[in-house]
């Protein structure tokens, strides 16, 4: 499981290719990229910011949690700070798992947990004027529902 954090650009077929070449007991892998969304039309550029140790410990623990709840083979996450312009990458998430339900779950789940609980903090720039971008109810209601799936599954 590797989780890695990154100012630099990434390449997505690469990085896919490569983490696929090493699995040998899963039938199925599953990428998600994020990308710089300009949502206005007016965005300049996004400021990914974070802090080294806290961050990686964070994905850490969230590919572990993934990794037993699903039945995950191999998991990368992929995931930039620095000055992002819109349509670039940020981040990725690969999942791999024995069959395909797992792995798009196991996906979703690590996507959510990025989403709602990476200490990553977002300032967009637009226009010259600086905006940090807030937590979303929808974001929030996706990681409960995680939770709720497995309180109904204990029950």
């Amino acid at each position: 499981m590797l989780a890695r954090v990154q100012e630099a650009a990434f390449d997505v077929a690469a990085e896919v290719t490569a983490f696929q070449s090493a699995v040998t007991r899963s039938g199925a892998v599953v990428s998600f990229t994020g990308v710089v969304r300009d949502d206005t039309g007016n965005l300049d550029y996004m400021i990914i910011e974070h802090y080294p140790g806290m961050t990686q410990a964070a994905l850490q623990t969230f590919t572990d949690q993934a990794t037993v709840k699903f039945g995950l083979e191999k998991v990368l996450i992929i995931h930039r700070y620095g000055r992002l312009h819109p349509g670039e990458a940020i981040m990725m998430v690969v999942t791999a798992a024995r069959h395909r339900k797992d792995a798009f779950a196991g996906a979703d789940y690590l996507m959510d947990y990025l989403k709602s609980r990476a200490p990553f903090w977002k300032k967009e720039v637009s226009q010259g004027s600086a905006t940090w971008v807030a937590a979303k109810d929808q974001d929030e209601a996706a990681l409960a529902a995680w939770s709720l799936e497995s309180a109904a599954k204990e029950s």
